[in-house]
């Protein structure tokens, strides 16, 4: 029988000179981002990787740990996934524009370009549009472009112009342009929850598989992720904007049209980037988003996380901003020319 050999780890001394380049870019674009940032008046900030609650969003999985005081005392913690709810409780103290590279963790997630600990650049702007982000993600990709000494990013074969301006697209242009649906007849008012039946019927109209027990959002995920995201950033980026409200996590709803959320997502070469709100600053609004974020997460996983009672007080203290999160591994993949996010990390997760 022939034995299949592991394949050498990173720190190997041929594939770590592989990677080294790459490696070297990384340091290249960490410090232009960082230049970019303090430029426009940005303050570096350092949040906790312990928080009382990594985020509560259904299909968002944590490590889970404890802190022991003196007297042995057992506090249950998380590991971040995000610096989110840390960076908001910074606005309602009173600072205007921050930014972080923070380093957070993800479990269940590993692959091409999914690693279970990377570093997401996250930054929030006070009294800001979420127009105002989608020009910052403009902005960066050309800082990043430049830094790692790329004229076009390539992934999968798609091809993307990092200094060209990124093309916005609207979900509903893109759901009737590529899957044929209507989707505002389907998007339910704001604060209801949309019915699935009709929408799932339109799925299966247009050639999308749902199973019987899928919800409102496996439908909407499925399409996106069938259809759509393929189709998305080649030539020149694209900004997918105006989630509807049912999807809008933590954005809150349109003042024209409130069905819809101020929530965009910025793809290159047919891969997500960074994702955006205008944040939403409605407490018990983002108490019942929770709540029903953690009633399906249960139903599905069996369990659920708590949520962070301070972060919620201070959304009611938090003036109007918005914020984007970007995955910064992604992001030197592309502009350094790598296959896949391990590469562009010094030390991958063994």
């Amino acid at each position: 029988m022939t034995r299949v050999s592991a394949p050498s780890p990173w720190w190997a001394p041929a594939v770590y000179r592989d990677r080294r380049p790459f490696l070297l870019a990384r340091g290249r674009i960490v410090a232009a981002v960082r230049a970019l940032f303090a430029a426009d008046g940005f303050l570096e900030v350092e949040t906790p990787v312990l928080q009382i609650s990594p985020g509560n969003e259904a299909h968002l999985h944590a490590f889970a740990t404890c802190w022991h005081a003196p007297d042995g005392a057992a506090t249950p913690y998380y590991l971040r996934t995000s610096p989110e709810f840390a960076a908001k409780k910074l606005l309602a103290a009173g600072e205007p524009r921050i930014f972080e590279l923070a380093r957070v963790f993800r479990d269940r997630e590993r692959g091409q370009v999914h690693h279970p600990e990377f570093t997401m650049l996250e930054w929030y702007r006070a009294d800001a549009s979420y127009e105002d982000l989608m020009l910052d993600c403009a902005r960066l990709l050309a800082c990043a472009a430049e830094a790692g000494g790329a004229r076009t990013f390539l992934y999968r074969g798609i091809a993307c112009d990092p200094f060209a301006p990124p093309a916005r697209l609207t979900l509903c242009a893109a759901f009737a342009d590529y899957a044929g649906i209507d989707l505002p007849r389907y998007v339910a008012p704001a604060g209801c929850e949309p019915e699935v039946g009709p929408f799932a019927a339109a799925a299966r109209a247009a050639g999308i598989r749902v199973a019987q027990d899928d919800t409102w959002a496996d439908v909407f995920s499925r399409v996106l992720v069938e259809r759509i995201e393929p189709r998305l950033g080649a030539g020149r980026a694209t900004i997918l904007c105006d989630y509807p409200s049912s999807e809008a996590a933590l954005a809150r709803p349109k003042p024209a049209d409130p069905r819809f959320a101020e929530r965009f997502e910025l793809y290159v070469c047919g891969l997500e980037l960074a994702n955006a709100f205008g944040e939403l600053t409605d407490p018990g609004e983002q108490r019942r988003r929770f709540a029903v974020e953690m009633a399906e997460k249960e139903r599905l996983y069996g369990e659920r996380y708590p949520i962070d009672e301070g972060f919620l007080d201070a959304l009611a203290a938090m003036p109007p901003a918005s914020g984007c999160a970007l995955g910064l591994d992604r992001l030197v993949m592309l502009a350094a020319g790598a296959r896949r996010v391990a590469d562009v990390l010094w030390a991958p997760v063994e």
